[in-house]
Parts: C-alpha cells; sequence; structure tokens
C-alpha cells in the first residue's frame, strides 16, 4: 500500500513501449520513484533538473559512453535513473561507469531499438498524473474517516487502528501523559522504544522525518496543538524511503488526533476551573453547590477523611495569561499524578501564589498512613513539582467539611517553617504552637511574654543588646557554654557576662524546669507575633 500512489523505474519497465529495454548497471535502484520524465541532449543540463527524474536520451554531446563526469552530476542532482537510446552517440558502457552505477544504485538502461521518447513520455506523465489524482481522493477520504473517528469514543485509538488497517504496519501515538495509545496490542513493545527516543529529544523540535531506533525504521510525524508540539504520531515502516502519500495521511491523521486533544483540554480545563473555584470556596468558608463537592469525592468512598496541603509561592508568576493557562492545567495534572500516587484523592485549585488540594484518604486507613505518605510525597515534591519543602504546610487530618479549619493549621505550619527555620511539614508535629497560634489574637499572650521575658527586651531595646538571642541559643543547646558562644561568635568570657545578667533581670532561678518551659515558650510565641506584626 505504501508504494501503490508512486511509480516506480520496475513499473515502467513493464510498458509495452519498455520492450526493447536492457538494464545494464545499477539493478538495485530499480525501486526507485519516477516523479517525472525528461529529455536531455545537451551537458548544460544541471539547472533543468529537481530530483527524481527519469532521462531519456540518445547521448547526442553527453560522451556517455565515456565521461564519468556526466553520470557523477546527474546522480548528484538524484535523478531516478537514465534511458539511453542505441545509436551513433552510444554503443556500450565501460566498466568503470558501470561500477559507479552499481556503487550509487543508479539504474542506467538501454534501449536496443529505436523508441519514440514522445509516447514514453506521454504515457508515463499520464500515469503519474493519475496516480497523483487517485493519491488526492484517497486522501480526501481518509481525511474524512479520520475526522469522523476523531468524534467518536476512543477515536485516538482507532484512528491507529485505520492507520494500521491502510498500511498494514504498527501505529503508535507518543506522548508525556501516561496514557499510552498503540495498535495492534502487539506494538506494546514499540512504545518503550519511542517514548524513550523522544525522550532523548526533548530538546529538540523533531518534525516530519524517518528514524532509526534499536535497527527499526519509523516515520514520525508531530501533532501539533496552538503550536505545540503535544505528542508524535508514528508508524512503522519496512521501506528505504516512504514517500509522499504516508506522510500526507500521517499528516491527516495527526490533525484529527489534534483536535481529540484541545478538545479533552478544553473540557479538562473547564473541569478544572469548576474544581479550583470549589475548593477555594470550601477553604475560605464561602458558599459552594453541594452537588459539586460530591462530585470531587469519590462517590465508592465513604467516612473519607481528609488533609489540607498547600504550597505558597515566594513570588507571584509573570507568565502571561495565555501562558498562565497552560502553566496551571500542567501544573494541576502533575499534582493529581503524585497525589493518586501515593494513594489520595485530590481536590486540586492552583493559583499563581498558592497551590491548594484537599487530600480526601480512605478513613479505614489509619490516619498514620496518610502521614507518612504525605511526608514521602513532601519529599518527592522538588524533583517532581519543583516545590521547596519550606514553602508547604499540611493539616491535621479532619472529616466532615471542616475545610477552613483545616486550611488554617496548613497556613500555620506554613508560616512556621518560614519564619522559624523549621522542616515540620505536618500540623500534629508543631508542637506547642499548636497553643500559641490560637492565643496570638488574644492580649493574654502579650501578657505572658511580659512577664516571662519582659525584663529582657526592654534591656535589649534600651542596650541595643543581644540577651534575647543569648538566652534562646543557650536553651537551645542544652546549657552548653562551649556550644553556645560557638554558635553566637563570641569568647567565653563574653557569654558570662551575659548570663549574668540575663539571670539578674529573670531571677537566679530561671533555669528551673517549670521556668525554663515558661521562658521558653515565651520566646516562641514572641517571635510568632512579630513575624505577624
Amino acid at each position: 500500500m505504501m508504494s501503490s500512489f508512486h511509480l516506480t523505474i520496475n513499473s515502467a519497465l513493464n510498458n509495452e513501449l519498455f520492450k526493447s529495454a536492457r538494464v545494464l548497471a545499477g539493478k538495485k535502484g530499480l525501486k526507485k520513484q519516477i516523479k517525472w520524465t525528461h529529455i536531455i541532449e545537451t551537458k548544460d543540463f544541471d539547472s533543468l533538473l529537481n530530483g527524481g527524474e527519469l532521462i531519456l536520451t540518445t547521448g547526442n554531446g553527453l560522451d556517455l559512453d565515456s565521461s564519468l563526469d556526466t553520470y557523477e552530476r546527474l546522480i548528484s542532482k538524484n535523478v531516478a535513473g537514465i534511458c539511453i537510446e542505441i545509436g551513433p552517440y552510444f554503443t556500450m558502457l565501460p566498466e568503470k561507469i558501470k561500477q559507479l552505477a552499481d556503487e550509487h544504485n543508479f539504474p542506467i538502461i538501454v534501449f536496443e531499438e529505436v523508441v519514440k521518447f514522445v509516447e514514453i513520455t506521454q504515457q508515463l506523465h499520464t500515469h503519474i498524473i493519475n496516480q497523483h489524482h487517485q493519491m488526492l481522493y484517497e486522501i480526501s477520504d481518509l481525511t474524512k474517516e479520520f475526522t469522523e473517528l476523531s468524534l467518536s469514543p476512543n477515536g485516538t485509538l482507532k484512528i491507529l487502528q485505520k492507520l494500521h488497517d491502510q498500511f498494514q504496519s504498527y501505529a503508535l501515538f507518543v506522548t508525556d501523559e501516561a496514557k499510552t495509545y498503540y495498535y495492534p496490542p502487539e506494538g506494546k513493545g514499540f512504545n518503550k522504544l519511542l517514548a524513550s527516543y523522544v525522550q532523548n529529544h526533548h530538546t529538540e523540535k523533531l518534525f516530519e522525518k524517518i528514524i532509526t531506533v534499536d535497527n527499526k525504521k519509523f516515520a514520525l510525524t508531530p501533532v501539533n496543538v496552538v503550536g505545540q508540539i503535544w505528542g508524535y504520531l508514528c508508524l512503522h515502516v519496512t521501506e528505504d524511503s516512504p514517500n509522499e502519500f504516508l506522510f500526507t495521511v500521517l499528516d491527516r491523521a495527526a490533525i484529527s488526533i489534534a483536535q481529540i486533544l484541545l478538545r479533552n483540554r478544553t473540557i479538562e480545563e473547564r473541569k478544572l476551573n469548576v474544581e479550583d473555584d470549589l475548593v477555594q470556596n470550601l477553604l475560605l468558608g464561602k458558599p459552594y453547590n453541594p452537588d459539586e463537592l460530591k462530585i470531587i469525592m469519590p462517590s465508592s468512598k465513604k467516612h473519607l477523611h481528609f488533609r489540607v496541603f498547600i504550597c505558597q509561592m515566594d513570588t507571584a508568576s509573570s507568565a502571561s495569561n495565555d501562558e498562565w493557562d497552560e502553566i496551571k492545567v500542567q501544573q494541576s495534572m502533575s499534582i493529581r499524578s503524585l497525589f493518586e500516587r501515593y494513594g489520595f484523592y485530590p481536590a486540586v485549585s492552583v493559583k499563581k501564589t498558592e497551590i491548594a488540594v484537599i487530600s480526601f484518604f480512605d478513613a479505614d486507613k489509619h490516619d498514620k498512613f496518610a502521614a507518612n505518605q504525605f511526608n514521602a510525597l513532601i519529599s518527592e515534591c522538588p524533583k517532581t513539582l519543583n516545590f521547596h519543602p519550606k514553602n508547604i504546610g499540611v493539616s491535621g487530618s479532619h472529616q466532615g467539611t471542616s475545610f477552613m479549619r483545616a486550611y488554617k493549621e496548613a497556613n500555620e505550619v506554613f508560616r512556621l517553617n518560614k519564619y522559624h527555620e523549621s522542616d515540620i511539614a505536618l500540623y500534629e508535629n508543631i508542637g506547642i504552637y499548636r497553643l500559641l497560634f490560637r492565643l496570638q489574637d488574644n492580649q493574654l499572650i502579650e501578657s505572658y511574654i511580659v512577664d516571662y521575658i519582659g525584663p529582657l527586651l526592654k534591656h535589649d531595646t534600651e542596650m541595643n543588646a543581644e540577651l534575647l538571642s543569648t538566652l534562646e541559643t543557650y536553651l537551645k543547646f542544652s546549657e552548653s557554654k562551649k556550644e553556645t558562644a560557638e554558635r553566637l561568635f563570641i569568647v567565653r568570657q563574653t557569654l558570662y557576662h551575659r548570663l549574668k545578667k540575663i539571670e539578674e533581670l529573670l531571677g537566679d532561678d530561671y533555669l528551673e524546669p517549670t521556668n525554663r518551659l515558661a521562658i521558653e515558650t515565651a520566646i516562641k510565641a514572641y517571635h510568632l507575633i512579630e513575624n505577624t506584626r
């Protein structure tokens, strides 16, 4: 089927007008396509040729029975072959010319009788034109079929099946997405080969071409959607140079697949926008449609638990609206894929400054499972989603519709990570801060701070001193003077002087367990309030 729409030299030799023809050299090139015929009787023929022509000549003025140069020029112009009439201008083919023709698979054919070049030209051209028209009709019919198939369920697979039926060869669609398409099923093994090839050439823009993968040839055509390549349509080929018809059909099939992808992407974008708005309404306590909530929650699951995952960006994306729409879809799909891989049912909202995920999981699984899964998921975020762990916060486990509370908890974890150089990811691990966050808007916490570390704060302000940071470091290193001095980059004598001053201000019992706990809590509360002002 792949060669039915082009005329080969072998086919031409079967014509009655070639009954006196004999092949002298270049027999391996008889499968070459004849794109046109040309009668040449002059040495100045280079500008007359475009490649693919079958040359007809008597040899007048060409020195065909002695000149290597003439044949080398014809070969360099990629002509299909040459037919020479034996007569006064050509009598025999020297061995050196025969070797040249055989080496380049360049057919040299002689007519042992006088023939009419005009009749040969007329018949071959008529055949070529008729084949071209037939090819156009078939391409038109196939294009209609591809369009119809693109509107049916599983359209991509059906288009591949049509390509297989047309060319009797394996057809595949290679894309970055996890889902793969190939027909027939035996072609699955080719999918990994081609996916690897495309991945290794991801920095290049691959155009229509023949590629060789694992000693197998494939015709490759990009599937272009609104100026971007979303995948590659591939067909296993056995011929050395598949013809124009094959690539034209692949191009039409690629256009139909592009329409499917664009339609699916539009549906996906609408779905994501609905989900995005719903997640925002749930987290911010705005009115929402209960029916939409049922849609994002797995219908087969009951009594689900959930956690809220947030990731806040340091700076808003500077992408244009069109670019952002594409980025948003890609990020949403990547996030969904990652969360599903770890056993969650995610509802995703992607904004330029924040990503929020309501991550549902089965209630029959102990929440420790979810905690462990989240820790593993977060460790994968830097390489998979390019999220820094310090920009992430995860709420505690909840049931029902306490989405606002969970969202607040996730933000508290994020704030703690951002301002306190913490690497805590889960809300249940933030310890005393769970209480401090609840008290930060209460005047009680300010009076608590004043009662326990007020004298230090006043002294530091008046004397431009660093007693608070000294005490904080001293307590952090379990009262080790050596480690404290090293961390503060001061000599021991300076540290002793500061500790003595701290004792004067807070009392000589400030390191007693009860007082120490109160002071450490007051220090954490002070930083929490300062960072929110």
